[in-house]
């Protein structure tokens, strides 16, 4: 129900944030530059925040950690820390930028850039973006040349991923790989408290002109309603993800609500269990009703889904054509378990309207839903019969072919439905290899087609992101690729 959360007293929920900014503030001079940036943050750190892992993109959200290359609104490639590239082949080499420091002092070279390439590339498991990827760098003066395995047309897309963020060399000195003090951004990480908040200060020295705000403080709150009182209360400047069920109370003047590439998808478990029968799995998607769960969950704050890209990517619609699948066969006996996370408030809730629906098909389901560190590695490891999952599309390159060869390739490194099948390796592999334009795109249709063919996943609906903003601040990213939000041009009015 939805009524208990609303009626959670605003006392009650600011407890949880009460004193946090005051009392983690960095070093920061007030009086040099304005008012430190007070933001609360849905996910606490999963990895340290080591750009390796998805942590990668807080830092990136921060504005401390850059990459050679950005994207801009359409996802083409632009300069950041290399100012041109040309590719020969397979092939690619990028001009460092010159004049750019590290927070700690050092200057960047091509030697730091290889450094950082190669830690991601050696890495196990690989960051995503370079699932199916076999890339080396090295250094030629004052450039670095990557190379592929492979002719890749998408090399600056993937090396726009915050995962592949250029670091000093004293991030690599220890067993993981740390960012304290070591990236080139306008804001320095200057302190991470475990997982309940961190701290970062103007970096005066960037290469890209001094940043408005002194600096920023951070705090994590997996408590969807405990983020929404922090903005309605003033604790917050920046609130990440508010909750629809919050999103109604608040004042809708500090609420952005922006579709996002990101799709709430049904996995279903095909290497083993009941889903493992294209008739079990066809059951199971015709049981579900995705339009009373954009309707009662997410209030009508949600697009229901025609395919795994949504209308954040408005290309994909006219591309689309019917696809064929398996006929739906009977509700097994056994009893199946969907598993979820309670990081993304909606989704319990979700997962509770999926039951009801299965039920009603004779399906016997079970709910399993954690804090999703706690969740994730038990569902990419196959445990459970289906699992429920908020998942950007194009997060990592820009580009939605990373993100269906990352989930649904034999070899993807995030293939929660543990497929593999021939013809969606097939039809992945096409579109990887096509360059940017109309044909990579209705490739990237073809493939999204194949999958959907399987019934491995059922898309549901494609989420708007609601970020709050305090009236007191100004210049705040609104991204729905959810790689910015506090820039150099943040600052409190």
């Amino acid at each position: 129900m939805r009524l208990p959360a609303r009626l959670l007293s605003l006392a009650a929920a600011s407890a949880l944030l009460t004193g946090c900014f005051s009392a983690s503030s960095g070093s920061g001079d007030v009086s040099s530059g304005g008012e430190r940036i007070r933001v609360a943050m849905m996910q606490p750190p999963r990895s340290g925040l080591s750009p390796l892992s998805d942590d990668a993109f807080k830092l990136s959200r921060w504005s401390t950690a850059e990459t050679l290359v950005k994207l801009d609104e359409d996802g083409d490639a632009e300069p950041a820390l290399a100012t041109e590239w040309r590719q020969s082949g397979r092939e690619w080499t990028f001009t460092v930028r010159d004049g750019v420091t590290f927070h700690d002092g050092t200057r960047l070279t091509p030697e730091d850039v290889v450094r950082s390439l190669t830690e991601a590339a050696t890495a196990s498991p690989k960051p995503r973006i370079l699932d199916g990827v076999e890339l080396t760098a090295k250094a030629e003066g004052d450039s670095v040349v990557v190379t592929t395995a492979e002719e890749d047309p998408l090399v600056p897309q993937r090396l726009s991923s915050p995962q592949l963020s250029i670091l000093a060399a004293k991030a690599y000195a220890g067993k993981t790989v740390d960012p304290v003090g070591a990236g080139t951004g306008p804001f320095e990480l200057t302190k991470v408290n475990g997982t309940s908040s961190a701290n970062l200060d103007r970096y005066d020295q960037y290469w890209g002109g001094k940043a408005k705000a002194p600096g920023i403080d951070v705090k994590f709150v997996p408590d969807g309603t405990a983020r929404a009182a922090a903005l309605r209360s003033g604790e917050a400047d920046i609130v990440e993800a508010v909750p629809v069920s919050q999103a109604a109370v608040l004042d809708q003047d500090l609420i952005t609500e922006v579709p996002m590439p990101r799709t709430n998808t049904l996995y279903l478990n095909t290497e083993k269990g009941v889903f493992k029968d294209p008739a079990v799995r066809a059951a199971a998607r015709e049981a579900v009703d995705a339009k009373s769960i954009v309707k009662g969950v997410y209030e009508g704050r949600a697009d229901v889904a025609e395919g795994l890209l949504g209308p954040a990517l408005p290309w994909a619609e006219g591309l689309r054509s019917p696809v064929k699948r398996a006929k739906a066969g009977d509700a097994p006996a056994e009893t199946i378990t969907i598993g979820t996370f309670t990081d993304r408030a909606e989704l319990p809730e979700a997962a509770a309207t999926l039951q009801q629906q299965l039920r009603k098909a004779g399906f016997k389901v079970k709910l399993e839903i954690r804090e999703y560190a706690n969740i994730e590695s038990d569902a990419l490891a196959g445990k459970f019969d289906a699992f429920l999952l908020s998942r950007a599309t194009v997060l990592d390159s820009g580009d939605p072919a990373a993100y269906l060869y990352s989930d649904f390739g034999s070899k993807g490194s995030f293939n929660i439905p543990q497929l593999a099948d021939g013809k969606v390796d097939k039809a992945l592999a096409k579109a990887a290899a096509l360059k940017t334009g109309d044909a990579r795109r209705k490739a990237v249709i073809e493939a999204e087609a194949a999958v959907l063919a399987t019934d491995a996943a059922v898309p549901l609906l494609h989420e708007r992101v609601i970020q709050g903003d305090a009236a007191r601040v100004a210049g705040v990213a609104h991204d729905p690729r959810e790689r910015e939000l506090v820039t150099a041009e943040t600052r409190v009015k």
